[in-house]
């Protein structure tokens, strides 16, 4: 059986956000803006998605 994965997208810079905010992005694996990355759909990863949905796009 295929592991479940979550498609997440910086959409927003990073600039004027709070410090840990920006450690949240970094720790889902985002660098830079529009940079899409594949993480697994585990309580943890959302749970860092929710702390910055205004700053990511869940595709899928």
């Amino acid at each position: 059986m295929a592991e479940k994965t979550l498609k997440v997208k910086l959409v927003r810079g990073l600039a004027g956000c709070k410090a840990a905010h920006r450690a949240t992005v970094r720790g889902l694996g985002l660098r830079r803006r529009h940079q899409v990355v594949e993480l697994p759909d585990t309580p943890e990863v959302r749970g860092m998605i929710r702390r910055v949905e205004y700053l990511v796009k869940v595709e899928g």
